[in-house]
C-alpha cells in the first residue's frame, strides 16, 4: 500500500553541518502518489542513491513544514526534480508563507515550474494525489513551523515537526495510529523550542498510538545512542518506539 523512508535523521545544526547523519528528509508513498517532506542538506543525493531508488521525476508534491536550513536547503534542487528542470510544469509545492517572497528559501523563478502553490493553513485539509492531509497546529517554533496528519484509510499518521512542548499537544494529536516526532535533546535544554527525549516519551505515552518513531536527533541524542535507547525504552517501559536511522523504511499496510 505505502511506505514512510527516513532519507536522513539528523536533528540541529552541528549534526547536520558535520553529517554525522543525513538530514534528507521524509520520502512518503501511498498507492500512486510520492511526496517528500522537508527536504535538507542532501535531499537529492539520498534520492539517487537509495536502494532502491527513489526517483525525484516522479515526486507528485513537496511539503515544508519550515523554513529552516536543515529542512529545506534542497527545496529548489527537488522542484527541478519533480519538474524536470522546468520543462513538464507539474507537482504541488506545500509551504508555511514566509518560505516564499523576500525572506524566503524558494527561488522566485522556480514557483512557474510546478503546477501548484499551496499556503499551509492551520486547520486546513489538503488533497495531492492518493493521499489527504490536515495541517494540524502551528507549532511554537522560532519561524512558522506547522504539525501534519496524513490520512491513509485505516491510518492516521501524524508529524510532530519542530517545537516546544506544550499541553494541547495530547489532545491534537490523540487520533494518531502512526506518530512521528522530532527529538533533538536527551535531557531538556532551557528554552530551546525542540522536544527532549522525556517530552517525547511521555507524548507516546499518553497518545498510545500502535507506532512511535522518533527522529531528527541532535548532537546528545546521538551520544546517548538511539539503538541501546530503543533497547531500553522496549524492556523497561514496554512502548514500541522505534528510533529511527538513515534509510529506516516503515510499511503502511
Amino acid at each position: 500500500m505505502g511506505f514512510i523512508k527516513f532519507l536522513g535523521t539528523a536533528g540541529a545544526r552541528f549534526v547536520m553541518i558535520k553529517q554525522l547523519r543525513s538530514s534528507a528528509g521524509i520520502w512518503l508513498q501511498y498507492k500512486s502518489t510520492n511526496i517528500i517532506i522537508d527536504p535538507g542538506p542532501g535531499s537529492i543525493v539520498r534520492c539517487n542513491t537509495s536502494k532502491p531508488k527513489l526517483d525525484p521525476s516522479r515526486l507528485d508534491a513537496i511539503i515544508l513544514t519550515h523554513k529552516h536550513l536543515d529542512h529545506s536547503s534542497d527545496i529548489n534542487v527537488m522542484i527541478e526534480a519533480m519538474t524536470d528542470g522546468g520543462f513538464r510544469k507539474r507537482g504541488c509545492l506545500f509551504v508555511p508563507s514566509d518560505a516564499l517572497g523576500e525572506d524566503g528559501v524558494v527561488f522566485s523563478y522556480l514557483e512557474n515550474f510546478v503546477e501548484k502553490i499551496v499556503i499551509l493553513k492551520e486547520k486546513e485539509k489538503f488533497h495531492t494525489g492518493d493521499i489527504e492531509f490536515e495541517v494540524v497546529t502551528k507549532n511554537i517554533h522560532s519561524v512558522e513551523t506547522y504539525g501534519l496528519r496524513f490520512f491513509m484509510e485505516d491510518n492516521v499518521v501524524s508529524l510532530i515537526s519542530d517545537t516546544k512542548y506544550f499541553a494541547d499537544l495530547i489532545k491534537i494529536y490523540k487520533e494518531s495510529t502512526i506518530l512521528i516526532l522530532n527529538v533533538v535533546f536527551y535531557q531538556r535544554k532551557g528554552d530551546y523550542e525542540h522536544f527532549c527525549l522525556e517530552e517525547a516519551i511521555e507524548i507516546v505515552k499518553k497518545i498510545k498510538p500502535k507506532k512511535a518513531v522518533f527522529t531528527h536527533f541532535g548532537m546528545s541524542m546521538l551520544k546517548a545512542k538511539p539503538h541501546v535507547l530503543e533497547e531500553k525504552i522496549r524492556k523497561e517501559l514496554k512502548l514500541d518506539i522505534k528510533f529511527a536511522y538513515d534509510g529506516f523504511t516503515l510499511e503502511i499496510s
